[in-house]
């Protein structure tokens, strides 16, 4: 700021899980190789303090196996970007999300550009550049941009986080899991026939799913933190969204749940929880289950019948057993309805 230079970020999501980081880095780099603008500094920004990363076992696996160590990125709580854009040095491009949080309103009008695999929720200014597709992973549009750009640019390093992120994303590239598309292979494709030595696909997608599904040394706090998204409603009213990955009834069984649901909430300041669950057969087929989680019974009803009542898309929700009234489990029959396509519903409920 002192300086008077120009800041370009490449902001990820909250959560900051493998696609949203990688997504954030690539770009970052490509723009910082290609870029026109002189003087401009382009700075990737994984969106959680430094204090979480830990909680990010397939991130951490995946960037030390490539040599990077996490002294090397730069996180939300070390960089003031309010600040930035107070000076009019910011401009910001969004991947993997396109809509801020409600803390971070004021940075709005400093997006420049959006590269997301969910469908836009809002229109966005003209002068707003926007990527959205339906692809399994946003790792994919961003090597579809890199490979569009000048030739040599994309080096090993870049294609090994942006293969394995695909692969895991994808489950694999297997149609069972209901994630892949054909854009997403493409670049698979794309990505090995450049760099040849990438390692085999199952070899990258075993580690990085161990390394995902490894939660045994978490507390039942850091796995509510380890995948978390937020939406906002009227009011006070926030709603966690927590991504867990064991099943249902083993989470259920973690000693001391309702209070530590409670103690999360209530330190976080959320109204509610909803715990998705998923695991996967050796086929690759996921099964998940979902709890609603909130001490307010308006608040916990309102959020169960919007997803009983979902069609867009249908969840095929099957009431479970639960040991706490105010909490509701269900099994989801529509195991392909992933966290992204439940977003939306959740968020028009509140």
């Amino acid at each position: 700021i002192r300086r008077q230079q120009e800041v370009h970020v490449v902001l990820g999501n909250e959560a900051c899980d493998l696609d949203s980081a990688v997504s954030a880095l690539a770009l970052a780099y490509f723009l910082a190789q290609t870029s026109p603008a002189p003087g401009a500094t382009f700075v990737p920004v994984l969106n959680i303090p430094r204090a979480d990363f830990a909680l990010r076992t397939e991130t951490n696996s995946l960037l030390r196996a490539q040599g990077l160590c996490s002294a090397s990125l730069i996180f939300r709580d070390e960089i003031d970007l309010g600040a930035l854009h107070r000076a009019g040095l910011l401009s910001l491009t969004l991947v993997d999300h396109h809509i801020l949080p409600r803390a971070d309103a004021a940075l709005e009008e400093a997006v420049v550009e959006i590269i997301d695999h969910r469908p836009l929720e809002r229109d966005r200014a003209a002068g707003c550049q926007v990527t959205v597709a339906p692809v399994g992973s946003c790792a994919t549009l961003v090597t579809e941009r890199i490979a569009q750009g000048p030739p040599g640019v994309l080096d090993r390093l870049t294609a090994a986080l942006l293969h394995g992120t695909i692969l895991l994303d994808c489950i694999n590239l297997s149609p069972a899991a209901g994630k892949v598309t054909p854009r997403d292979v493409a670049c698979v494709d794309l990505l090995e026939a450049k760099f040849p030595e990438l390692p085999p696909r199952d070899d990258v997608f075993e580690a990085l799913q161990a390394a995902k599904f490894d939660v045994s040394g978490l507390t039942t706090e850091q796995m509510l933190r380890k995948d978390l998204k937020v939406v906002s409603g009227d009011g006070d009213l926030v709603l966690a969204i927590s991504g867990i990955y064991m099943n249902l009834e083993a989470f259920l069984r973690r000693p001391n749940l309702l209070q530590d649901l409670e103690a999360f909430c209530q330190a976080q300041g959320y109204s509610g929880l909803v715990a998705m669950t998923i695991s996967y057969s050796q086929q690759k087929e996921p099964t998940r289950q979902l709890a609603v989680y909130s001490q307010q019974e308006n608040l916990r009803s309102t959020v169960c019948q919007a997803l009983e009542e979902a069609t867009t898309p249908s969840l095929h929700l099957q009431p479970l057993p639960s040991p706490w009234p105010c909490l509701a489990a269900y099994a989801q029959g529509n195991s392909l309805a992933s966290r992204k396509k439940v977003l939306p519903i959740l968020r028009a409920a509140l």
